[in-house]
This record gives structure tokens, sequence and C-alpha cells, in this order.
């Protein structure tokens, strides 16, 4: 049989030409499509990748984006000069000339918290005059120096005692403590060189003062707040004293608020003081705050309202409320926040109120004296906040002024330190009203600091 199969011969040349010919098959690989590139694991490392590689265009891009924002900003509010010594108090801007009663609950029915008078009895009240017969301090001597005493110069850098407090010697000081019919204390006024002058024309005014609402604001600090809500017989019969010294004059003189022909601005007469005793202007604020006695000689009863708070009560009424019907001789308001002394002593330093130095000889002198931790005494709330104080000036509340004045001046300026203290020692003072800060919200508009008072050089 024949084969159907045909052999071709081909050359070793022929062999090696075909095989160049034929290229290996190479395999192809599936191109992944783009939305499978990453899975849901690898989508973290993914995003980090642009994260690192793109950050500077997202900073950039962050930039670009708050300065547009700055841009419509500047542009939308126009800009307000304001002074450098001034201090913006928004959230008591509202609070002028309001007349709303203060309330709380108690016992489940809600009370106002200063119970005055109708207005209609308001019209008719009349300044009460009372002799607390009983009282063991009779009669109050004030100590002073002769004119050519010049030991202790008007605000000395060495001391806080000058001219006008008098040089109080520790001795003294604890004299002044012995309730006796007479006693002798300083009280400020120690010599006729020693400052806070006052024109002839205003202490004439003075003099004829039977019941006062007083303020001051020394250092240019503050504005002067009209009173509100008093009777047409309160106006008739109660003065509004005004202090100021001639920073805080030459302040409101250029705020336009100038005073009248007739000494007023408003309700208010205003007293220019000159030649301030201290060069703190927080202490030259206690002498018409706790020496009222000093400088109204024939006034019955005096209000002190800080300056930084606007009076909108009716005076006769409050005295009604607070002194005649409590059968009260003084009235202060409770600290809200704290009770005790030295819980308060290390509130001042931490606040930067005084100097922890200061602050430390001061209670170093209390603990010596074993003034007692109690946040009460004799039922009444220790420590007081004396933005406001009513009170009658009788032989045994002037000299409980005087007390607190010389502590103010010997230690530190901050009253509330001092109040307790001068409260326990003159243990024989009874009659005080310490009301809650609710009463003290419904007196007073409260208004905050303006500005910064300047201090004297």
């Amino acid at each position: 049989m024949f084969s159907n199969s045909v052999s071709i011969s081909m050359s070793d040349d022929e062999e090696s030409n075909e095989t160049n010919r034929i290229r290996p098959t190479r395999t192809r690989r599936k191109r992944k499509k783009p939305g499978h590139r990453t899975t849901f694991g690898e989508l973290p490392r993914y995003l980090l990748r642009l994260l690192l590689r793109y950050w500077i265009v997202l900073v950039f891009l962050l930039a670009l984006g708050l300065l547009l924002f700055e841009s419509t900003r500047i542009g939308s509010k126009p800009e307000l000069k304001k002074s450098p010594d001034s201090i913006p108090d928004k959230k008591n801007e509202g609070n002028l000339n309001r007349l709303d009663p203060t309330t709380k609950v108690i016992g489940g029915v809600r009370q106002r918290c200063l119970k005055l008078l109708p207005p209609e009895e308001l019209e008719h009240l009349d300044i009460l005059e009372r002799r607390d017969t009983a009282s063991p301090v009779k009669k109050l001597v004030y100590l002073t120096g002769t004119t050519d005493d010049l030991s202790s110069p008007v605000r000395g850098n060495g001391t806080r005692f000058n001219l006008f407090t008098g040089n109080q010697s520790f001795d003294e000081r604890e004299t002044s403590f012995q309730v006796s019919e007479t006693v002798s204390v300083h009280c400020g006024f120690f010599n006729e060189n020693g400052g806070f002058r006052i024109g002839d024309e205003d202490k004439r005014f003075m003099q004829t003062c039977q019941v006062v609402v007083s303020t001051c604001a020394f250092g240019g600090g503050d504005n002067l707040y009209q009173p509100i809500g008093m009777s047409k017989a309160s106006t008739q019969k109660v003065c509004y004293v005004a202090f100021w010294d001639d920073v805080t004059l030459a302040t409101q003189e250029a705020e336009g608020h100038k005073i009248g022909e007739n000494g007023y601005i408003g309700k208010w007469r205003v007293v220019v003081v000159k030649d301030l005793p201290f060069t703190d202007q927080r202490l030259n604020g206690k002498i018409p705050k706790m020496l009222a006695h000093r400088l109204f000689p024939e006034a019955k009863y005096s209000i002190w309202v800080d300056s930084k708070s606007q009076f909108r009560r009716d005076p006769l009424g409050v005295l009604d409320a607070l002194l005649w019907r409590t059968n009260s001789v003084l009235a202060i308001s409770e600290h809200g926040a704290r009770g005790s002394v030295y819980d308060e002593a290390k509130a001042v330093v931490k606040k930067h109120k005084a100097t922890p130095e200061e602050v430390q000889v001061q209670i170093n002198q209390y603990r010596h004296d074993k003034l007692p931790e109690d946040k009460r005494f004799n039922g009444k709330k220790a420590l007081s906040e004396a933005s406001v104080i009513v009170r009658e000036h009788t032989p045994l509340t002037n000299l409980f002024m005087c007390l607190w004045f010389n502590e103010v001046v010997r230690y530190t300026s901050r009253d509330q330190l001092s109040f307790p203290y001068v409260f326990w020692r003159l243990g024989v003072l009874k009659n005080v009203n310490m009301f809650p800060v609710c009463t003290r919200k419904d007196l007073v508009n409260s208004m905050g600091h303006v500005r910064k008072a300047k201090p004297l050089v």
C-alpha cells in the first residue's frame, strides 16, 4: 500500500529561519474596570494616599475660604472707634430704666423680693423720727489733729495712714472696739489739710439733707445713672448727691454730660471733690460710702448706691421696708456666693482683687484675734455684698462705719473682708437687716463698670 504522507526535507538554515518567524504566545490580562480599582477594605489607604499627595492644595483652599469670609465681615460691619479704657458690657445695656419687680418663689408662691407699700401710701410717707434710748453708745468723739501736724503727708507712699485718717496706732484700734457711752475714734477728716475738699456752697447744701441717696465715681470709671421709681414726696424730701473728682468731671464733660449752673445733672446734685487723700481710687470711694454721717452731719438716714448701679426705688419706701418695719438700724445685702471671710480671702487673691501679701497680713491678724470661721454671726450671714447700704445715723451705726473705714485703711480696700470682723467685734450691734441678693436686685439696675478708673499719681 502506498502512504498518503509526503516527506519534505529542510535544510538546517531553513529550519532556523522558520523558528525565528514563530513568536511565543503572550497571555492577555484582563483590565479591571475603573469602578473596581479599590475594594472597601483598601479605601482608607487610598484616601490617605490622596491626602498625602494633595494636602498643600487643601490647606490653600481652606486659607482662601477663611480670607473670603473675613473680608465679607469687615465689609458688612462699620468699624467703631472705642476708647482704650472702655469696657464693653453688652449684656447690661438693656438694664437701664427697668422698673419691673424682682420676684422669687416662697412656699410655692411667687412673691416680690422687696415689699414696698402701694404707690398711694408712698406719697404720704414721712421721715420717721426715732430715739434709740437703749443703745450702749450715746456719743462719738472724732479724733482730730492740729493744723501743724504734718507727720503723715497726703497720699504718702509708705503708709495708707495720712493727714486725712490720722495715724491710728494698733493700741488705739483695740480701744476703739471697747463700747461705752462715749467713744473716741478715728473717722477720717483728721486734719483740715488732709484732703477731700468740698466747696462751701456744696457744704451748705449737704447740711440741709435729712435723707440722702449718694454715690461716687472717682477716676472717670463710671457714668451717672438717673434714679427712677421715686414718689413725688421723696423728690421733695430726699437729697441725691453724686461725688466726682476732676478726672470724672473731664471725662463726663467730654461725653456731653455737663453740670448745670444750679449744680445738678438731672436729679443728682454733683459735688466735685478736690485733693483726694489716697492714690488708691477704691479707697477714696470708701469715704462717701462709709462716712456719710461725716459728710451729711444733719442727716437722719442715708442710702449708698455703687456707681455701677442705677437706683430704681422710692427712697422713703426703701427705708420703710428695710429699716422701719424690721426695726433695724442698718440694712446691707448678703453675699451671694460665700459666707466665710476666709473663703472670701482666697477668692479675692484668686481673682487678683488684692495682692496675696496684703490679704495674708489681714487674715493672719483676724486669725490671731480668733475670728471664727462661722458663716453666721448673731443669726446673720457673716459675709456681705456692700453695693447697697441703707442705714439710720445713730451713734452706734456711726461707730460701726468708722471702725469699718479704719479697717479698710489699715488693710485691704476689699471691704467685704473687714465687714465680718467689725460686725463680730462690735457685738452690741444687733438690729442689722442682712437682706437677700434678690432684694438688692430689686433695689438697683446693675450696669457694670463702663471704663477703667484712672489712678492718682
